[in-house]
């Protein structure tokens, strides 16, 4: 499991999954989320600008990204 470690208080979505490297840019990030393949704390997310806090959990394509602060 990937660890991504915030700078602020969050990070939204569509940066987290660019951050991680799980998407090749912002445009393919928008793609993946809109079609319903990112799911957020076991639960599908479609919100590109969900904001993502420490302990939240992202997977895609069988690859998990942990949240910390």
């Amino acid at each position: 499991m990937q660890t991504i470690h915030l700078k602020d208080d969050f990070i939204k979505l569509g940066q987290a999954l660019k951050a991680a490297g799980l998407v090749g840019s912002g445009v393919d990030a928008k793609f993946v989320i809109q079609d319903g393949l990112v799911m957020v704390n076991g639960e599908v997310e479609t919100r590109r600008g969900r904001k993502l806090v420490s302990g939240d959990e992202v997977t895609y394509n069988d690859e998990t990204v942990r949240i910390e602060k």
